[in-house]
């Protein structure tokens, strides 16, 4: 962390100094609590390694859609001297409110769903759980997260990048740097987890055996996430 903001205060260049600041912000406590959910989500696939790294690239491509939209947005309003304050405040307060209940539902959906007499409505639980899994949930997870700004991540986000971006050359380009430095630890968890351990003789196939459990607990952690943020 030390080391990050040293290299933040010595960076003049508007590129590195994105990517330290995406950086810093995946390390905050209050992101570090959603990544580490991202890695939980991501990794119920344990048994297909080439599905979970994928899942992590794909978590992290949902985080640069949401901050380059929403960057550009920002970017405009600024160089055209538009006042951006009451968007700022309404992104980060919405996405805080929105994302407490969210983790709460699917952590529920995910652990107790195929018990829910939902069918009687027409609905089954089994398949809206399962489409909260797998390529389209991670994309979802990392524009939901990336939304849920804390005190930290605005800062950094709103407070320096923004207007950072807005007076380089070729500053619409920033918000998707610092999105990519900030999924950097979840992409490379998932890759540790996807090949690293894969030469772990039958790792995949002990694994198979506590995949009920290992859903049941990233469930668990959706739910205990979504408390802590409301």
């Amino acid at each position: 962390m030390d080391i990050l903001q040293t290299w933040l205060e010595s960076s003049d260049v508007p590129v590195l100094t994105a990517f330290i600041l995406g950086l810093l912000t995946a390390v905050s406590p209050c992101p570090l609590a959603t990544n580490i959910t991202a890695i939980g989500f991501i990794s119920k696939d344990i048994n297909s390694k080439n599905r979970t790294f994928l899942y992590g690239l794909l978590y992290t491509f949902g985080r640069i859609v949401a901050y380059s939209l929403l960057g550009a947005l920002l970017i405009f309003m600024l160089r055209r001297g538009i006042d951006t304050f009451d968007l700022q405040s309404e992104v980060s307060h919405w996405g805080e409110v929105l994302l407490s209940p969210v983790l709460i539902v699917v952590g529920v959906l995910m652990l107790v769903g195929d018990r829910l007499p939902l069918s009687r409505f027409g609905l089954n639980a089994s398949e809206r759980s399962e489409r909260l899994r797998g390529a389209w949930g991670s994309v979802m997870l990392g524009i939901l997260f990336a939304m849920a700004f804390c005190p930290t991540s605005g800062l950094f986000y709103f407070g320096m990048l923004i207007p950072m971006s807005a007076s380089a050359s070729g500053g619409y380009a920033l918000p998707a740097v610092y999105a990519l430095a900030t999924g950097l630890p979840v992409v490379t968890v998932a890759w540790t987890i996807a090949y690293s351990m894969s030469n772990i003789a039958g790792f995949y196939q002990k694994m198979q055996v506590f995949q009920k459990w290992l859903n049941r607990i990233v469930a668990v952690l959706f739910i205990v996430v979504g408390i802590y943020y409301f």
